[in-house]
């Protein structure tokens, strides 16, 4: 045992000054800046609101939101929930979000999936592989986002028709109107499933918490699996099973020019995901190799001396370092692809800028219009900053 000694007065916290009102004291200056500012900022803001008000007025513009709950007569291919033109505008514009949110969240998840495998390739000891890998992002990168789009869909317009539709496997169909993928029918049982398996993610998720909370106590590894398989997957199956198993395929088949039946992802939608994958997964590539080789190499060497795989090495002991280092610029890249799929436009694909755009058109109203389109972006993006940060703290390295 040491004898040094530690200082009483070091233990304790050092004695808070009293704020004195005079220039000479910082948080006094800091109050006063910050007054300033938004001082500033709220007469900014009030000087715009009444000269757009004023400028309105003299030209006899109508301003508010009463335009939606007016018909909009607008046709909308495709949409997420029921939708005829006879609708609301503030309907229509909810399917433009909805729209906006089906290629943001399945976007995001296939460019994260491909930019790490594609990152990974990229330190792969095969030359072949990380020679592809590569050039894939080298190119990739270089290339503007608008002319990819056009590109795909350009390649999705030159395929055949119905009656000539390629058809990579069983029941599903590639034509010049899309792809076409067998679907179940969905019922209300369905619903209950689905509910059930949320349910079961977040009991394996709690029951994970408890474990490992257990582990820390006493030593003893405890498997989680066996409990997850039978939350996530068995409870849905109980539900499915008491509600009556209905499980009918609908698969498409060919009714005179076109195919009746299944699901169909249209080709604009088609081309404006694959563009916005393969766009953002090359930056999360070069996002993905960075971290891994900020992490340090005796890292892997000790890994290799105990004689892990490096699979091994790689999932469970380099990766996640590596995310402390990734998730940062990961999410502004979620964010450039969810504010990129406004250029959808180019190809005709509906979503919240093409129909707020159709809309402020049709009724005049451009300021609100250009209102809610930054209102849903902002939320989405603040959304997404908020997950991600809330991510990337409880990730972080825990200082003692």
């Amino acid at each position: 045992m040491s004898d040094s000694t530690v200082d009483p007065r070091l233990l304790r916290p050092p004695p808070k000054r009293s704020m004195t009102l005079s220039w000479r004291d910082e948080r006094v200056r800091a109050i006063f800046w910050q007054i300033v500012i938004v001082g500033v900022v709220v007469a900014i803001v009030w000087w715009l609101a009444r000269n757009t008000a004023h400028n309105l007025e003299v030209r006899r513009i109508a301003t508010g939101f009463g335009f939606l709950n007016r018909e909009a007569g607008l046709p909308i291919a495709e949409h997420v929930i029921d939708y005829t033109p006879a609708d609301t505008y503030s309907r229509a514009l909810l399917i433009g979000v909805l729209n906006t949110l089906k290629v943001a969240i399945v976007g995001i998840v296939l460019a994260t999936i491909l930019g790490t495998l594609v990152g990974i390739a990229r330190l792969s000891k095969n030359w072949l592989l990380r020679k592809i890998s590569g050039f894939y992002v080298e190119i990739i990168r270089d290339v503007p986002l608008l002319l990819q789009l056009l590109f795909w869909y350009t390649l999705l317009q030159a395929l055949p028709n119905p009656r000539q539709a390629l058809s990579p496997v069983a029941g599903v169909f590639l034509t010049n109107r899309g792809l076409r993928l067998p679907f179940i029918e969905w019922t209300q049982t369905h619903w209950w499933a689905l509910l059930a398996m949320v349910v079961g993610v977040i009991a394996t998720w709690t029951y994970a918490k408890g474990m490992r909370r257990r582990q820390m106590a006493d030593g003893q590894p405890r498997r989680i699996w066996p409990a997850g398989i039978g939350f996530i997957i068995g409870l849905p199956l109980v539900v499915w099973a008491l509600g009556g198993a209905p499980f009918t395929p609908d698969v498409p088949a060919l009714r005179g020019f076109n195919f009746a039946g299944g699901v169909t992802l249209s080709p604009e939608y088609f081309a404006l995901l694959a563009g916005l994958v393969t766009y953002t997964a090359a930056f999360i590539a070069e996002i993905v190799r960075a971290g891994i080789l900020a992490v340090p190499g005796g890292q892997w060497e000790a890994a290799q001396a105990l004689g892990l795989r490096p699979g091994v090495v790689l999932k469970q002991i380099v990766l996640p370092q590596a995310l402390r280092v990734i998730v940062p610029p990961m999410t502004s890249q979620f964010l450039n692809l969810t504010k990129n799929s406004s250029l959808a436009v180019a190809i005709g694909y509906q979503d919240i800028v093409s129909i707020a755009n159709t809309t402020l058109n049709q009724t005049g109203q451009a300021i609100e219009g250009i209102a809610i389109i930054m209102a849903v972006y902002l939320t989405i993006s603040l959304s997404i900053s908020l997950f991600m940060n809330w991510y990337n703290a409880r990730i972080a390295l825990v200082e003692r």
